[in-house]
């Protein structure tokens, strides 16, 4: 389901969680005459619009701290309590039609017992997962449930970026080994920064998962504390198995980078070989190619045929001599 912006100070969606896994949605009227009596209740803005930068700073209710964190540029995962209520910041892998996984989209929220407000800029496709659940009856039924379910819907969205990953290093390794062509130092090195970035994006969102299970939020159960120790820890495996995709990806870089430093040598080589056995040979030739006279052999009719044989036996002789050395 992709994510529409109304013409509502920015609103993309609303919902009233009913606390049996459904929601009703709402437009910008009930926002305003929402009362914590009715129930949970989760809004979700484009922060880049004026007036929701406007509704947050003025009507949300917000400290000023939070509205500027749920409208700031850039962001990194984290998680910080204020009060009752915990500011959360989470990056997911971009989905989005055409983009590179790596470019990360974030999403900002404030939670606490009685309502969540989210924005972002670009589309994250958990939370378009969070609204479809809420829409089929089979979402989140409160505060808690939600955070757990949103942090789960990211992580697991992950999954396949990272099998990717796996699964392209792993190829580069076999044609590395089976081509070794200079092209794939590229798809290399390609591949190296993909994990660069993605690591640089959940290392940080692991330690706001350690935050939340550890802090004092009253309506974060215990139950809800056990969900999301699992969701880190999947995150964890993860950022081995980027880790480790890395690390492999550098090796293979360094292999291919010998195998073509080999060849290049070998080339070389070649050429050096070549070069030694024509050098003699040009001189001989350059020497008799001079225009004067007593060029020995010049009234004789087979010195030209005596000459060439004079130069094959010296090439023979300069093979066998590299031979002898193991030159080649």
């Amino acid at each position: 389901m992709s994510e529409m912006v109304k013409n509502e100070r920015g609103l993309i969606h609303a919902y009233l969680l009913d606390g049996t896994g459904g929601g009703r949605r709402l437009e910008m009227a009930d926002i305003e005459s929402w009362t914590p009596e009715q129930g949970v209740l989760w809004t979700h803005f484009d922060y880049t619009n004026e007036d929701t930068r406007q509704w947050l700073r003025d009507s949300a209710g917000l400290e000023e701290l939070v509205a500027d964190a749920l409208l700031t540029e850039e962001t990194r995962p984290r998680a910080t309590v204020i009060g009752d209520g915990v500011l959360v910041a989470l990056r997911g892998i971009n989905m989005n039609p055409g983009a590179e996984p790596d470019d990360m989209v974030s999403v900002r929220l404030w939670i606490d017992n009685e309502r969540i407000i989210s924005t972002r800029k670009r589309v994250l496709f958990s939370v378009s997962d969070m609204a479809e659940q809420l829409d089929a009856g089979k979402g989140p039924a409160d505060t808690a449930d939600f955070l757990v379910t949103l942090a789960d819907r990211i992580v697991w969205r992950m999954s396949e970026t990272v099998d990717q990953c796996e699964d392209m290093v792993a190829d580069l390794e076999e044609k590395v080994l089976d081509e070794g062509s200079g092209s794939l130092r590229f798809d290399l090195a390609n591949l190296r920064r993909q994990t660069i970035t993605l690591r640089r994006y959940l290392a940080p969102q692991r330690d706001a998962f350690a935050k939340l299970i550890i802090e004092k939020i009253t309506w974060l159960d215990e139950n809800s504390r056990l969900r999301l120790r699992e969701v880190s820890d999947r995150l964890i495996r993860h950022i081995e198995d980027l880790d480790a995709v890395r690390e492999r990806a550098a090796v293979t870089q360094e292999e291919l980078l010998s195998r073509l430093s080999d060849q290049m040598n070998t080339r070389m080589y070649v050429l050096s070989v070549v070069a030694a056995i024509f050098l003699p040979l040009g001189f001989l030739t350059g020497l008799l190619g001079v225009n004067v006279g007593g060029i020995p052999g010049a009234e004789n009719p087979w010195a030209f045929l005596l000459f060439l044989l004079f130069l094959v036996g010296i090439v023979a002789m300069q093979i066998l001599l590299f031979k002898l050395k193991k030159w080649f």
